[in-house]
């Protein structure tokens, strides 16, 4: 049976897992392969996520419905799983080993995650990370075992993606399209909403106080940080004390005052005692509301065969406009 939760703070029954039935499946994959061989075939023209955008209308009532209870409100965990998308396995090519993969060419499981990207809002990527590209291979990278991001194979600490950005995206999908060889890697979930009761009235007044600083993550690349705007002191928590917003990652957020670093730290084992392990199999959709939870992977042992496990990763925003001097051409990629 389907997972569900109820978040005190809302009436409804809030879905945590769903597995959509085999006719819902075909569904998607027919209108999947449909944005494959009709027209532009490359997933960063904005004709093709028009039309991705508009096969979103087309998709199963459950999934729209899910997506939509999830949008209004992303529940105790800020986490949504669906299972049994298509993949299109059989087709699959060997799973990528060079560093910055990404998705140029339409594929089902890259119009899958477009279009469940434009029902939450719009697709969003940045220049300075995997070239720009709206969907990314997140794959092992041989010699990058130890890269904490997602070229690497050891443990990734919790973070929210791009914190440090005046423009983070508000979600992140990640589509499966193969597990790992020996089904250990787990995506660790964690949202503030459980977190919030363990941190101490201290440790949440130092939270939500500017005594921190984020910088851009590994995978921007060197560099990055010292011409982007977003370095200056900010929280990590903002917004409603009752439930507020996570900008933070362990790995970059460097904590300016004692008392901050002390916060910082309660904050992490709050997370930690909190903590979700998603193992994820091929056709298995996370929806990671990126403002309320972090994220992080467990450790695994890539083979480097071309079988190797291959997540792929969409960011959205729900309102495109608020980055528009970020953006050149009104396009979906955040040139600076």
């Amino acid at each position: 049976m389907p997972e569900t939760t109820t978040d005190t703070t809302q009436s409804t029954v809030l879905a945590a897992d769903r597995e959509l039935d085999p006719a819902d499946a075909g569904t998607c994959e027919r209108l999947a392969r449909t944005l494959c061989t009709r027209g532009h075939g490359q997933v960063d023209n904005p004709e093709w996520v028009a039309r991705a955008r508009d096969a979103w209308e087309d998709l199963p009532l459950l999934l729209r419905r899910e997506v939509r209870r999830f949008r209004r409100h992303s529940g105790p965990h800020g986490t949504l799983v669906i299972r049994g998308l298509p993949v299109d396995q059989a087709a699959l090519p060997e799973t990528p080993t060079v560093p910055g993969s990404v998705q140029r060419q339409a594929t089902i499981p890259a119009a899958v995650l477009t279009m469940v990207a434009c029902g939450l809002g719009e697709p969003l990527a940045y220049l300075a990370e995997k070239s720009g590209a709206l969907v990314q291979d997140v794959v092992p990278v041989p010699g990058q075992e130890t890269f904490h991001g997602n070229a690497g194979s050891v443990p990734l600490s919790f973070h929210t993606e791009n914190g440090f950005h005046p423009h983070p995206p508000d979600y992140v999908i990640f589509l499966c399209l193969r597990a790992d060889h020996d089904r250990i890697a787990g995506m660790r979930i964690a949202g503030i909403r459980r977190a919030l009761p363990l941190l101490t009235p201290a440790g949440r007044q130092a939270l939500f106080a500017p005594e921190f600083i984020t910088t851009p993550p590994p995978s921007f690349g060197p560099g990055a940080a010292a011409g982007e705007p977003g370095v200056e002191p900010r929280p990590v928590l903002s917004g409603a004390v009752e439930d507020p917003d996570i900008r933070m990652a362990q790995l970059v957020t460097t904590p300016l005052t004692p008392r901050a670093a002390a916060a910082l730290t309660e904050f992490g084992r709050a997370c930690e005692a909190t903590a979700r392990t998603l193992r994820l199999t091929p056709g298995d959709l996370v929806v990671i509301d990126n403002r309320v939870t972090v994220h992080g992977r467990t450790a695994f042992h890539p083979r480097y065969d071309g079988a190797d496990r291959w997540l792929q990763r969409t960011y959205v925003t729900t309102d495109l406009r608020r980055s528009r001097d970020h953006r050149p051409h009104d396009g979906h990629i955040l040139a600076r």
